[in-house]
């Protein structure tokens, strides 16, 4: 039986390698830009303006002429450099008051979970509408904005996978030992959580990506002339007859980004759960 279970936790399901791959594609032409892209983004050639895919410029040019591979591959950058910031954000405050509620249950628990339960209302979007709405447009407020409604859902997980843990065996033999709840949380605690943490961080990386996007559609993320993926599909709605392809190719690149994640989600959970362990 136990030679059963660990292959079946050797074998990688196909969602983590899929997800894994897509991913690492996302991840990969991201870190590129920083380095090398076609063309500069802001190179504009206004007589090659909504060009098809040529050998010069592979995807095509938007309506300024400019390069739109070169644009994708930046816009990559910067989704990824907002979810990476807005998740952080969430992990790091959600995380210590989600361990705190469960270290100290009563009044101090109770409060924060309230603020949470009203936080989280709201969905992702909307909070992060209102928000850029209220301090004004921009990346680093739209950081701000996703990271916010990151806290809440961090700080609920952290405190119910806590509040379980809190009545194991090996808590008691600290508690036991004399060791503070604060010591407890940090030493027992934390390292126990760490795979639902990481699955849940992949799932929200993909949602703030999701959350850039609409505001950058909306004109309230990443701002001109920084490209963005939302700023690219509000742009080709213009010309959507003339050369449709502006708005299927970051169409596709959200959409891509978000289902490899949502694998690499549901992969990394099937691989580091072992109640989800199935044998044949």
């Amino acid at each position: 039986m136990a030679d059963k279970l660990s292959a079946k936790r050797q074998r990688p399901g196909a969602n983590l390698v899929l997800g894994g791959t897509l991913t690492s594609l996302f991840l990969g032409i991201a870190v590129l830009s920083l380095f090398w892209t076609p063309y500069g983004v802001a190179d504009i050639n206004i007589a090659n303006k909504l060009n098809p895919p040529t050998v010069g410029h592979w995807l095509g040019t938007d309506q300024f002429g400019r390069d739109v591979l070169s644009l994708l591959m930046v816009g990559a950058r910067n989704s990824v450099l907002v979810a990476l910031v807005a998740v952080g954000l969430g992990v790091g405050l959600g995380v210590p008051l989600g361990l705190l509620a469960a270290a100290w249950p009563g009044l101090v628990s109770e409060t924060l979970m309230r603020v949470n339960d009203f936080t989280f209302a709201f969905p992702v979007l909307l909070t992060a509408v209102m928000i850029t709405a209220a301090i004004g447009p921009g990346v680093v407020n739209a950081v701000i904005a996703i990271g916010i409604f990151n806290i809440p859902v961090f700080a609920r997980l952290a405190r119910g996978g806590a509040l379980g843990l809190w009545q194991r065996d090996f808590v008691r033999a600290a508690r036991l030992a004399g060791k503070g709840r604060t010591r407890i949380s940090v030493e027992h605690i934390l390292p126990n959580l760490t795979s639902m943490l990481i699955v849940q961080a992949t799932i929200q990386f993909a949602l703030a990506i999701v959350a850039e996007a609409g505001l950058s559609y909306l004109g309230l993320g990443t701002q001109p002339p920084n490209p963005s993926w939302g700023k690219m599909l509000n742009e080709a709605q213009t010309f959507l007859f003339l050369a449709p392809q502006l708005a299927v190719y970051p169409g596709l690149a959200i959409a891509m980004a978000v289902l490899g994640l949502n694998l690499l989600g549901d992969g990394l959970r099937d691989r580091l759960d072992p109640r989800l362990l199935r044998l044949p």
